[in-house]
């Protein structure tokens, strides 16, 4: 997202959208050090400056969370929520570059967002099909778990259940539930399969309160 003034107005440029993505569909089960080494270079940090006016006064905060690349040339999905009343965002590759990035475009219902970096030669993430998974399934998840000093963190765990609707900001999400472990700064990084395919996004994690004690969802 950049800025156009210093009111904080954005200039979204429209760019193309590839017609497919690229998927490892060889059927070959992979081992977790395999899938590692095959998809932490697509997976990249993300930092947004937020500016928030309350009672007249401006404070600036940081949020950070996780992306994966879509495409060689630059493109990036993350949370919508990790982006959103973004001022400016930043992508930390993983060869340790920070590149400004671009909002392309963010649906808050599906809680997802696009962003382009002016860069070329990623590597991109490959894709699988969500449809096809069944609980009890491997899958592990890669991301920055409480921002950079545990970057590019890797969890593994199972397809815990399918479908799962829940409500989150008035909206209902049809989810994946899983058991890897996940925390704050592993939204919008990808859960990948044991075929080193990306099957979802990591957007939400059940938090314990004064009454209930949560564990792995």
């Amino acid at each position: 997202a950049q800025p156009t003034d210093d009111k904080g107005a954005y200039r979204l440029e429209r760019r193309p959208l590839p017609d497919t993505l690229p998927s490892n569909d060889t059927g070959k089960t992979l081992t977790p050090t395999q899938v590692y080494q095959m998809n932490v270079g697509a997976v990249c940090g993300i930092a947004t400056q937020v500016t928030t006016n309350v009672w007249g006064q401006t404070t600036t905060s940081a949020c950070t969370g996780s992306g994966f690349v879509l495409t060689e040339d630059g493109y990036i999905v993350t949370n919508c929520h990790v982006v959103e009343n973004g001022i400016s965002i930043t992508a930390q590759l993983t060869d340790g570059r920070t590149l400004p990035a671009m909002l392309v475009g963010a649906d808050s219902v599906s809680d997802l967002a696009v962003l382009h970096i002016d860069t070329t030669g990623l590597t991109p993430a490959q894709f699988g099909d969500s449809d096809s998974l069944r609980v009890g399934d491997t899958v592990v998840a890669i991301g920055d778990p409480l921002g950079v000093k545990f970057r590019g963190t890797y969890t593994d765990g199972i397809i815990s259940g399918i479908g799962r609707d829940m409500d989150m900001d008035g909206r209902t999400m049809t989810l994946i539930q899983t058991n890897a472990a996940l925390n704050n700064g592993n939204s919008g990084g990808p859960l990948i399969n044991c075929y080193g395919q990306v099957i979802g996004i990591n957007t939400m994690k059940m938090g314990s309160s004064s009454t209930v004690s949560v564990e792995g969802l």
